[in-house]
């Protein structure tokens, strides 16, 4: 069974002032128990106070009879049940229940507990501690108190008297008032705090269930209805506005994500025309993303495997040096070994140095950054290799852009980087040709740029996605396939990346990207300086 929002507040609130109430009438009801018994206490004390004030003057005299007609007119008073006298040996001298008279009572009976009951015996106790309640054969609950007759001073001096000085306790008065009084006026109040707390839930949850239908209930069903429509797609309908609290809020948010929700469908519709375009364009972007990673991959997993093959490899190859070149010390040498020993150091050397190569491409040094002028490292790399007899016939320009900011780089490891690509360059053009170099900035990446451009032989498509590959190589018998690698290693370290656009035939581009500083990427630079072409020149030691 389902039940509505109305229904659920109204149970609950219910249920709540329901054992609420309930715990305020229980508390309530014991309080008053408690001050009507204290009440009725203090009732029969003075009960008893008066009859042993009243017959005071007849107990000296030891008029008996006078004595116990006063406690029969007061017992016989509505509101007493019974007045009985003990004295001091536990028999009972006189009771308003004739059955009752000459009875004697033991110290562990009711009466007489109050006093006896203890290890020792008392001569005083509060009136709570001399009351007692119990119930009678019919069933009706009474309140019993007893009050000590003490042996005072007029007592023990009258002529009549009989009691002697050491007595401190002639006798108990115990009085006996039934308590169906207290019970009335607690029936009595719990039957109106029962109707009390019935009018309150209902009026509570009548007024409950009025305003949560005008305040919330209403609402809310508009709300509901506004959600219906939105799943249905229909994202032209909008909530009325309610009064200024959290529900009015809420109609604002749902109008303002209905409207957003609509310019989301129109964008995505517009989207949904150039889909083909944007997901050519995406997939063009990731799978350049996948061989970076995967290049990247290569390059670490193949750094480790290269440095542990190397120390493995240099030991032995030291061993054999040493002992080679102490054989080739040695004077007892036979000359017709001489050349073979030679043929083994040499060898053995070049092996060291493959080794030494392995190991400075399996620990690439990290950076060490300092602002630098991608100008400048252009300039003293292009120093280095203009003068080689590889670039004798070759033409070298530049074109600078004067906007380039002081770059975050490590020079040594860029020069080495653009010097690794001119001679790569410099092997492309196989003795003649024209090699340019251009900086500038990518606006469109917010990037600076360096790019190395010849027009020598190209490269096969077939070898563009290897060429980064470690020992991948097309010069035969020269280097390691090591250079390009390296270099982008190198790159990456700085945050950059590399990119490479040949065509077999007509040559090739390499263009090398760094991030630019977020202080400088949007600062002011000068003018851009005018190409210019350094003059090729012979080879210099």
């Amino acid at each position: 069974m389902r039940l509505n929002l109305i229904s659920k507040l109204a149970l609950a609130t219910g249920l709540v002032l329901l054992c609420t109430m309930a715990l305020f009438a229980y508390l309530n009801l014991r309080s008053l128990k408690g001050l009507l018994l204290q009440e009725a206490i203090s009732e029969a004390d003075h009960i008893t106070e008066t009859i042993i004030r009243t017959t005071h003057n007849q107990m000296l005299r030891d008029d008996r009879p006078l004595f116990y007609k006063t406690i029969e007119e007061i017992g016989n008073q509505q509101g007493v049940e019974r007045i009985r006298l003990i004295n001091k040996t536990g028999r009972i001298i006189f009771s308003t229940d004739d059955s009752e008279t000459g009875t004697v009572l033991g110290k562990h009976s009711e009466v007489c507990a109050v006093c006896h009951g203890g290890p020792e015996l008392l001569l005083t106790a509060s009136s709570k501690n001399r009351s007692r309640r119990f119930y009678g054969k019919s069933g009706a609950e009474f309140l019993g108190i007893t009050n000590a007759i003490y042996n005072e001073e007029s007592c023990y001096t009258a002529s009549c008297h009989f009691h002697p000085e050491k007595f401190k306790v002639l006798g108990v008065l115990d009085v006996v008032v039934p308590l169906d009084r207290m019970h009335s006026l607690l029936d009595a109040y719990r039957s109106r705090m029962l109707l009390l707390t019935l009018l309150l839930i209902t009026l509570t949850s009548l007024s409950l269930t009025y305003f949560t239908q005008k305040l919330v209930n209403r609402p809310v069903r508009e709300l509901l209805e506004h959600t219906q429509m939105l799943a249905r797609g229909e994202l032209d309908g909008l909530v009325h506005s309610f009064a200024h609290d959290e529900l009015g809020e809420l109609a604002d948010s749902f109008n303002t994500m209905t409207v957003n929700l609509k310019k989301a469908r129109q964008e995505l519709e517009g989207w949904g025309r150039d889909l083909e375009l944007m997901v050519q364009q995406r997939t063009q972007e990731i799978t350049r993303m996948q061989a970076q990673l995967i290049r990247s991959e290569k390059l670490a997993s193949l750094g480790e495997l290269v440095a542990g093959i190397a120390h493995e490899i240099n030991n032995p190859l030291t061993g054999i040096l040493v002992f080679a070149s102490l054989i080739q010390s040695n004077p007892k040498l036979d000359p017709v070994l001489k050349n073979d020993i030679e043929t083994v150091l040499r060898e053995t050397k070049r092996c060291a140095g493959i080794v030494k190569g392995l190991l400075e491409f399996a620990r690439c040094a990290p950076p060490q950054k300092s602002p630098c002028s991608l100008n400048e490292i252009s300039d003293a790399a292009l120093e280095l290799v203009r003068h080689q007899t590889l670039f004798q016939d070759v033409t070298i320009a530049r074109n600078y852009s004067g906007r380039i900011p002081q770059l975050l780089l490590d020079p040594n490891q860029i020069e080495q980087v653009l010097v690794n690509m001119l001679v790569n360059a410099g092997h492309a053009l196989r003795g003649e040709g024209m090699v340019m170099v251009v900086t500038g900035i990518d606006p469109a990446q917010r990037m600076a740029f360096i790019k190395i451009s010849d027009n020598g032989c190209g490269i096969p498509e077939a070898n563009l996605d290897r060429i980064f590959d470690p020992f991948f190589t097309t010069k035969s018998n020269k280097g390691t396939g090591l250079g390009l690698s390296v270099s982008y290693g190198i790159i990456q370290e700085h945050g950059g990346h590399i990119e490479v656009q040949s065509q077999e035939g007509a040559g090739t581009t390499f263009t090398i990207l760094f991030p630019i500083p977020e202080a400088d990427a949007t600062a002011p630079s000068p003018a851009d300086p005018a190409p210019a072409e350094l003059p090729a020149g012979p080879a210099s030691g």
